[in-house]
């Protein structure tokens, strides 16, 4: 007898997430299950899809509860390289709230400039920071969220 399809899960490291209201419309419209994983109490929508998950204060708890639990078939939301690289390594889909994925092609790359760039600040070299978060990010975002969804269907996981 062959076993249900895995449904598709979206993992968010939500401490600075700014795109969770486009996580909660498109698990909306999936019926996705959503795991909000903050070291604090974050407002989360009623809905029988989303759970709240808070972890102890402290470095890298949420990353730890996240990187511990992400496999094949689900979605992670950071924007921390290093999460991104150990959820990449357990074959999850990895996305930025800029809508960037990281995958095994990019990480390696993606890990050793952060690296760089954190050892240039921690020498006190100016490497400035992010641009604004805009109306643009926000759509690239939930483009690439449906294009991972949609890959993830095409590869036998289930949606609501």
């Amino acid at each position: 007898m062959t076993e249900p399809p895995r449904p598709i899960r979206i993992l968010v490291d939500a401490d600075a997430c700014p795109v969770k209201a486009e996580i909660y419309r498109v698990a909306e419209r999936y019926r996705l299950a959503v795991f909000v994983v903050s070291n604090s109490l974050i407002a989360i929508p009623r809905s029988a899809l989303v759970e709240r998950v808070v972890v102890e204060a402290g470095p890298d708890v949420a990353d730890r509860w996240i990187a511990e639990r992400a496999v094949r078939g689900d979605v992670v939301v950071t924007a921390d390289v290093p999460l991104a690289a150990a959820c990449v390594k357990s074959g999850a889909e990895v996305l930025g709230p800029t809508g960037r994925r990281f995958d095994a092609d990019s990480i390696g790359m993606t890990l050793a400039t952060r690296n760089l760039l954190e050892d240039l600040r921690a020498v006190g070299q100016v490497t400035g920071g992010p641009r604004p978060f805009g109306p643009k990010d926000r759509s690239a975002f939930l483009n690439a969220l449906d294009t991972a969804v949609a890959r993830l269907r095409k590869a036998g996981f289930a949606t609501g």
